[in-house]
């Protein structure tokens, strides 16, 4: 199976390799050393302000998004949610379930986020933002910087939900502002899923030390306290981490976040230019390179992804709710090349030689 789904993602041959491997013992000088090396690459890669340290949480991201809404806001708080799909609607979930007040800023599927749309809710008494970077549901990329300047004016505290974008888009703490980010082992990190990453600014630090979350597996307290010594306070995905770490260094030896990005972009770029043959129109607005979303004109999205995993071996992501049957999406992130983009159109062009697009 090829997959162009936007998580799990390919991994490289010795990423998996790694995954073959016994698992080690961890609370070992040699295990923590590891972890404060990731700690070190991810906040280089995140572009982070001096100060800021970094949290790997054994969950999936919707786990570290709800460990940021607990840890970073309360009852007192008063929020702005960027809600423009599936994934940016998790946050006013959370808010609601933990009692945050929140306003939703809602967008069409597939509409990019405007400054005037923005500024509508300026000087209106927010105390934070909370934003899914690229609405992966829709492919929209919604611009940090834009958001990072309403947040300064409005002093706003700023969360970014950079699960499926981080090193697949450009994305710099220190100038957007951000307090926190989040990410995922199995987007480009290209692991398995079950590590997720939470990098908090100083500022970000400042807020998670004051607070007092009730909650014994989601105290960042506690989470920041043991990554100190490269350790975390319950027993973490040990493989994951161990295979993040290759990554992180691959990364490094293919030149470093900004080669990565360049690599995803390019995927991106091919496959969005071939496309435009086939009887597909694009979704996104604002495009983020690590997925195109699609909208079949003369046939059923989910079909498409039947048809493409059962009789040619290949995965692309589906979607859920009103546009299971309207949107696909194909990813451009993890072990993918130009090669595998071919082999996609084809199979598209050979979907429609039988009539079924």
């Amino acid at each position: 199976m090829i997959n162009f789904t936007v998580g799990p993602v390919m991994s490289s041959e010795t990423i998996c390799n790694i995954g073959a491997q016994q698992v080690p013992y961890f609370r070992t000088a040699e295990f923590s050393k590891i972890m404060l090396e990731n700690e070190q690459y991810m906040l280089k890669y995140a572009n982070a302000p001096i100060g800021s340290k970094g949290v790997f949480m054994t969950c999936s991201s919707t786990g570290s998004m709800e460990a940021v809404v607990m840890n970073c806001f309360s009852e007192q708080d008063k929020v702005l949610i960027i809600d423009g799909g599936s994934f940016g609607h998790r946050f006013v979930q959370l808010c609601e379930l933990h009692n945050i007040p929140y306003v939703a800023l809602k967008l069409e599927h597939g509409k990019k986020l405007t400054a005037e749309r923005l500024y509508e809710y300026d000087n209106q008494g927010f105390t934070g933002l909370l934003v899914n970077v690229d609405e992966t549901s829709t492919g929209v990329l919604y611009d940090t910087v834009l958001l990072g300047e309403f947040c300064k004016q409005n002093n706003l505290f700023f969360v970014c939900d950079c699960v499926s974008s981080f090193l697949a888009d450009p994305f710099n703490m220190s100038e957007c502002g951000a307090d926190v980010m989040i990410t995922g082992s199995q987007k480009v990190l290209a692991c398995p899923p079950g590590i997720s990453i939470i990098l908090l600014s100083p500022n970000g630090l400042n807020r998670v030390n004051s607070s007092n979350v009730k909650s014994m597996y989601f105290d960042l307290k506690d989470a920041l306290k043991n990554q100190q010594r490269g350790q975390t306070p319950f027993t973490p995905a040990v493989g994951i981490l161990l295979q993040i770490n290759e990554r992180l260094k691959e990364i490094e030896r293919q030149g470093g976040a900004e080669s990565e990005i360049a690599r995803v972009a390019a995927l991106a770029k091919d496959f969005r230019t071939r496309i435009l043959e086939l009887p597909f129109e694009l979704v996104s607005e604002s495009p983020a390179n690590g997925v195109t979303s699609v909208h079949p004109l003369n046939a059923n999205a989910y079909d498409i992804f039947l048809k493409l995993k059962d009789d040619y071996g290949i995965w692309i992501c589906p979607n859920g709710g009103n546009m299971k049957d309207t949107i696909f999406r194909v990813g451009h992130i993890g072990a993918l090349t130009l090669e595998d983009n071919t082999t996609l159109i084809n199979a598209f062009k050979d979907l429609q030689k039988k009539g079924m697009l």
